[in-house]
Protein backbone atom coordinates (compact mmCIF):
# COMPACT_ATOMS: atom_id res chain seq x y z
CA UNK A 1 0.00 0.00 0.00
CA UNK A 2 1.53 3.54 -0.95
CA UNK A 3 2.41 6.01 1.71
CA UNK A 4 0.16 8.73 1.36
CA UNK A 5 1.29 12.51 2.94
CA UNK A 6 -0.58 14.06 5.22
CA UNK A 7 -3.26 16.19 4.17
CA UNK A 8 -2.44 19.86 5.18
CA UNK A 9 -5.20 20.31 6.60
CA UNK A 10 -4.22 17.55 9.34
CA UNK A 11 -1.12 18.73 10.33
CA UNK A 12 -0.48 18.83 13.82
CA UNK A 13 1.11 22.04 13.85
CA UNK A 14 -0.35 25.65 12.72
CA UNK A 15 3.14 26.95 12.25
CA UNK A 16 6.64 24.93 12.19
CA UNK A 17 8.58 24.75 15.02
CA UNK A 18 11.77 24.06 12.72
CA UNK A 19 13.42 26.00 9.38
CA UNK A 20 15.56 22.95 7.74
CA UNK A 21 17.73 23.46 4.68
CA UNK A 22 15.52 22.67 1.56
CA UNK A 23 18.38 20.31 0.39
CA UNK A 24 17.51 17.94 3.47
CA UNK A 25 14.15 17.90 2.68
CA UNK A 26 14.65 16.81 -1.15
CA UNK A 27 14.42 19.68 -2.76
CA UNK A 28 16.88 19.90 -5.57
CA UNK A 29 18.68 23.23 -4.90
CA UNK A 30 22.13 22.00 -4.14
CA UNK A 31 25.07 24.23 -6.73
CA UNK A 32 24.76 21.26 -8.47
CA UNK A 33 20.80 21.02 -8.78
CA UNK A 34 20.54 18.22 -6.52
CA UNK A 35 19.82 17.30 -3.42
CA UNK A 36 20.55 16.13 -0.01
CA UNK A 37 17.67 14.12 1.32
CA UNK A 38 17.37 13.37 4.76
CA UNK A 39 14.71 11.03 5.13
CA UNK A 40 13.73 12.17 8.82
CA UNK A 41 13.91 16.10 8.02
CA UNK A 42 11.39 15.25 5.29
CA UNK A 43 9.13 14.21 7.54
CA UNK A 44 9.38 17.14 9.57
CA UNK A 45 8.50 19.50 6.73
CA UNK A 46 5.55 17.18 5.24
CA UNK A 47 4.17 16.75 8.83
CA UNK A 48 4.29 20.94 8.95
CA UNK A 49 6.94 20.55 12.03
CA UNK A 50 9.79 22.36 9.70
CA UNK A 51 9.67 24.55 6.95
CA UNK A 52 12.36 24.53 4.17
CA UNK A 53 14.12 27.30 2.41
CA UNK A 54 17.50 27.44 0.35
CA UNK A 55 19.24 30.99 1.51
CA UNK A 56 21.28 30.88 -2.00
CA UNK A 57 17.96 30.62 -3.84
CA UNK A 58 16.49 33.29 -1.61
CA UNK A 59 19.66 35.27 -2.42
CA UNK A 60 18.82 34.73 -6.16
CA UNK A 61 21.95 32.73 -6.97
CA UNK A 62 19.47 30.32 -8.74
CA UNK A 63 19.85 26.71 -9.89
CA UNK A 64 22.08 24.96 -10.86
CA UNK A 65 24.76 27.84 -9.63
CA UNK A 66 28.74 27.93 -9.31
CA UNK A 67 29.97 26.24 -6.23
CA UNK A 68 30.65 29.07 -3.41
CA UNK A 69 33.17 28.96 -0.76
CA UNK A 70 34.32 31.42 1.94
CA UNK A 71 37.30 33.83 1.45
CA UNK A 72 38.92 35.41 4.52
CA UNK A 73 37.09 33.92 7.34
CA UNK A 74 33.61 32.20 8.44
CA UNK A 75 30.12 33.59 7.87
CA UNK A 76 30.49 35.74 10.87
CA UNK A 77 33.39 37.22 9.33
CA UNK A 78 31.43 37.67 6.18
CA UNK A 79 28.53 39.40 8.51
CA UNK A 80 31.06 41.83 10.16
CA UNK A 81 32.42 43.09 6.41
CA UNK A 82 35.86 41.23 6.73
CA UNK A 83 35.77 38.09 4.21
CA UNK A 84 33.60 37.40 1.51
CA UNK A 85 31.84 34.29 -0.48
CA UNK A 86 33.43 33.91 -3.52
CA UNK A 87 32.32 31.62 -6.86
CA UNK A 88 34.86 28.55 -7.91
CA UNK A 89 35.20 31.41 -10.87
CA UNK A 90 36.36 33.87 -8.14
CA UNK A 91 33.05 36.05 -8.68
CA UNK A 92 32.14 37.75 -5.32
CA UNK A 93 29.14 37.03 -4.54
CA UNK A 94 29.02 38.08 -1.04
CA UNK A 95 26.00 40.80 -1.28
CA UNK A 96 23.57 37.40 -2.69
CA UNK A 97 24.85 35.20 0.34
CA UNK A 98 24.05 37.91 2.97
CA UNK A 99 20.19 38.94 1.20
CA UNK A 100 19.64 34.81 0.97
CA UNK A 101 20.41 35.09 5.26
CA UNK A 102 18.54 37.96 5.78
CA UNK A 103 15.68 36.32 3.99
CA UNK A 104 15.73 33.22 6.20
CA UNK A 105 16.04 35.01 8.71
CA UNK A 106 13.00 37.69 8.62
CA UNK A 107 10.94 34.31 7.47
CA UNK A 108 12.17 32.59 10.70
CA UNK A 109 11.56 35.59 12.86
CA UNK A 110 7.93 35.91 11.42
CA UNK A 111 6.89 32.75 12.83
CA UNK A 112 9.02 32.37 15.98
CA UNK A 113 11.53 29.83 14.78
CA UNK A 114 13.89 29.28 17.26
CA UNK A 115 15.64 26.09 16.06
CA UNK A 116 17.53 25.24 12.82
CA UNK A 117 18.30 21.80 11.44
CA UNK A 118 20.95 22.93 8.59
CA UNK A 119 23.47 21.47 6.00
CA UNK A 120 26.77 20.62 7.29
CA UNK A 121 29.85 21.90 6.08
CA UNK A 122 27.96 24.68 3.78
CA UNK A 123 29.71 28.00 3.29
CA UNK A 124 25.85 29.15 4.08
CA UNK A 125 24.49 26.34 6.32
CA UNK A 126 27.57 24.85 7.71
CA UNK A 127 27.65 24.71 11.95
CA UNK A 128 30.84 24.42 13.08
CA UNK A 129 32.63 23.31 9.93
CA UNK A 130 32.71 24.89 6.57
CA UNK A 131 35.06 24.45 3.44
CA UNK A 132 38.08 26.55 3.67
CA UNK A 133 37.61 28.50 0.44
CA UNK A 134 40.37 26.00 -1.85
CA UNK A 135 37.22 24.30 -3.47
CA UNK A 136 39.36 21.02 -2.45
CA UNK A 137 36.40 19.61 0.20
CA UNK A 138 39.37 20.62 3.10
CA UNK A 139 37.63 21.70 6.43
CA UNK A 140 38.25 24.45 8.62
CA UNK A 141 36.44 25.18 11.96
CA UNK A 142 33.42 28.21 11.77
CA UNK A 143 29.99 28.65 10.93
CA UNK A 144 28.27 29.62 7.54
CA UNK A 145 27.10 32.49 6.51
CA UNK A 146 23.48 31.91 7.80
CA UNK A 147 24.23 30.21 10.74
CA UNK A 148 26.20 32.72 11.58
CA UNK A 149 23.30 35.22 11.31
CA UNK A 150 20.72 32.73 12.99
CA UNK A 151 23.28 32.49 16.13
CA UNK A 152 23.74 35.92 16.17
CA UNK A 153 19.51 36.11 16.65
CA UNK A 154 19.12 33.64 19.30
CA UNK A 155 18.33 30.52 16.84
CA UNK A 156 19.74 27.22 17.83
CA UNK A 157 21.25 25.66 14.93
CA UNK A 158 22.49 22.06 14.37
CA UNK A 159 23.14 19.89 11.14
CA UNK A 160 22.08 16.50 9.86
CA UNK A 161 25.45 14.99 11.10
CA UNK A 162 23.67 15.79 14.61
CA UNK A 163 20.27 14.13 14.92
CA UNK A 164 20.36 10.77 16.64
Amino acid sequence: MPKSKPHPSNRPYSTPLFFVSACLAGINCTFRGANNLDERIKKLVECGIAVALCPEILGSLGVPRENIELVGGDGLKVLEGKARAVSASGKDVTSHVIAGANSVLEIVKKYGIKEAILKSNSPMCGSGAIYDATFSKKLITGDGVLTALLKRNGVAVITEKDIP
